[in-house]
């Protein structure tokens, strides 16, 4: 029997808020630059990476795809989500100690 969970929560926020923050900081680069919302937009994108990344990579039922895509920037968190989220691509050994 193979349990399916879904991703955290935090972890679905943080991958959404590392693709917004960075659509945000590249239109602002390709129009008008605003630094305000640079260095409001350029720290929150790097949070976010990095949460995304160490979430990844500490979740049990990641798969070693799934915390490859991690690393990718801008929409790897999104497709590290959808790799976790495939019932199939989970990991968990509950059938192994329910056969014992």
């Amino acid at each position: 029997m193979t349990m399916y969970s879904r991703p955290p929560r935090h972890l679905r926020a943080a991958a959404h808020a590392e693709l917004v923050s960075l659509v945000v900081l590249l239109s602002n680069l390709s129009t008008v630059h605003l630094k305000p919302v640079s260095s409001l937009m350029g720290p929150a994108h790097g949070c976010a990476y990095l949460f995304v990344v160490i979430t990844t990579w500490r979740l049990g039922a990641a798969t070693t795809a799934a915390k490859v895509l991690a690393v990718v920037p801008g929409a790897g968190g999104l497709l590290a989500l959808r790799r976790i989220d495939r019932p199939g691509a989970v990991r968990h050994e509950a059938g192994r100690t329910a056969a014992s």
